[in-house]
């Protein structure tokens, strides 16, 4: 039988994702902005760091489900 998870543990659960999820996206998306202002290709390298932001944001996202669901 599976325990009764408390309510904070779920709060925490939540935010962790929250910052995870938009932490790695804003990396990408000001690492794209400065190598595309420093290097004068506009778009490009905007685009390619803010889809690697999101595939490291989902990643994480799954690795800390996961985490959660173990019970560690």
């Amino acid at each position: 039988m599976r325990h009764a998870r408390r309510p904070l543990q779920g709060i925490a659960l939540y935010s962790a994702i929250l910052s995870q999820l938009v932490g790695s996206i804003l990396i990408g998306i000001f690492t794209g902005m400065w190598i595309d202002k420093t290097y004068g290709t506009t778009p490009i390298f905007l685009i390619i760091c803010l889809l690697l932001g999101l595939m490291s944001g989902v990643l994480a996202l799954i690795t800390t489900i996961r985490k959660y669901n173990s019970g560690d």
